[in-house]
């Protein structure tokens, strides 16, 4: 299992868990956090931004070019800022913490 911490917009620690292997979206939206999703990992639209925490960021295999196009399009982008879609959970990440941005964009109403 690896275990993530989120950081809501109000400060808030969620802590979760996950198989090997799981996508960090799913484990953001079964947690509760407000991150929409819509392309479902197509890397379309960037509905799933999270902030990386500083120390976590290097760990993550560098964004592709299209992730990169996307995370143009969103708010409060940060150097760290990732598409969850893209981060496949490994042993290696276990205790990623990442910031759910203050304004994210979340049709569902979580």
């Amino acid at each position: 299992m690896v275990s993530v911490t989120f950081v809501t917009g109000k400060g808030e620690r969620v802590s979760a868990t996950a198989e090997d292997g799981a996508r960090l979206l799913e484990v953001a939206q079964a947690a509760g956090m407000p991150l929409e999703g819509t392309c479902e990992g197509q890397m379309a639209c960037s509905t799933c931004h999270v902030i990386v925490a500083a120390q976590w960021f290097d760990r993550l295999p560098p964004a592709a070019d299209d992730e990169e196009d996307m995370l143009d399009l969103a708010a409060q982008v940060t150097r760290t800022s990732r598409l969850s879609c893209q981060i496949v959970l490994t042993p290696e990440l276990d205790g990623l913490e990442v910031r759910i941005p203050g304004e994210s964009r979340d049709m569902q109403g979580r």
